[in-house]
């Protein structure tokens, strides 16, 4: 934290959730499973926002600037296939917010950013994981939730100024989470069950995004950009869409620092999950397996 953050208001931290593919739902014994819902705990007991803004992998816009959804009422999109039947029936109850979209849109005039205004529906990268952390039943979280998306460009720096640009709405009490996979390859994801450990570059990148998501604020977005370009980058994320969002999340965290909360290799994959800055009253979640 910054030498000045005892003098400015308490800001709501800013999470990048790793939320894996809709299967996670009815796996409760994994540990990402009970992770998320650990997280969604804290934000319900000593966060208390009073609106969510969700930047998820599965929405790029294919135009120049990026969109932000205004709809109030925006029913799931089942962007997956070849799952049970039942993964299409799932409900999540959610609410948009015209004037959070009018303040996010705002934000984003004001740092330059280019978007369009869009009505839509909230696709899986969001609504799984806001499912697993909010329970409606045992852990209602009943605020907005407004979506933003990517660029269409894989920018790491675009998105760590995206980050930046909607950092003040931390200031409102309105949550920034970021979904994504700290490594995510699915074209090596059957070949990769059943082994005992994880494809080589799955550890070795997720010790790198540790390393540079948790350095000092003044360093990260260098170290972060840098990511891309390593030598197993292409293999722990074949497309960047799944490892943009916690550049976003780290441009949005400004001078606070990271902290991995929770992370598990496991195939093709990382489970790693992030909060930048500090729960009220937190007590630590910090673990790895």
């Amino acid at each position: 934290m910054s030498s000045d953050a005892s003098a400015r208001p308490a800001r709501t931290p800013v999470y990048f959730l790793s939320h894996g593919g809709p299967n996670i739902m009815e796996e409760p014994d994994h540990p990402a499973y009970k992770k998320l819902q650990d997280i969604g705990k804290e934000i319900t007991s000593k966060v208390k926002p009073k609106a969510v803004v969700i930047f998820s992998a599965h929405w790029q816009s294919r135009n120049n600037g990026v969109l932000v959804n205004t709809a109030e009422i925006t029913e799931l999109i089942y962007d997956f296939y070849g799952f049970p039947d039942s993964y299409y029936n799932v409900k999540y109850p959610n609410v948009g917010s015209r004037d959070i979209a009018q303040n996010v849109m705002s934000k984003l005039e004001q740092a330059g950013v280019g978007y369009t205004p869009v009505s839509r529906g909230l696709d899986h990268g969001a609504w799984v994981p806001l499912l697993l952390a909010f329970n409606p039943e045992k852990n209602p979280l009943n605020v907005p939730v407004v979506q933003i998306s990517l660029f269409r460009q894989e920018d790491p720096n675009e998105h760590y100024r995206l980050g930046k640009a909607v950092a003040a709405l931390r200031d409102e009490n309105i949550l920034v989470i970021c979904s994504g996979m700290a490594v995510h390859n699915l074209r090596d994801l059957w070949a990769s069950m059943g082994q005992s450990q994880p494809m080589p570059y799955v550890n070795s990148f997720d010790d790198a995004l540790k390393e540079a998501a948790t350095t000092q604020p003044d360093q990260r977005q260098e170290a972060m950009a840098a990511l891309l370009k390593r030598g197993d980058a292409r293999q722990a994320h074949p497309t960047f869409d799944h490892l943009l969002p916690i550049h976003i999340a780290a441009g949005a965290a400004e001078d606070d620092v990271g902290t991995q909360l929770f992370t598990m290799p496991e195939g093709s994959m990382s489970w790693a999950q992030y909060r930048f800055g500090e729960a009220v009253g937190n007590a630590t979640l910090s673990e790895k397996l």
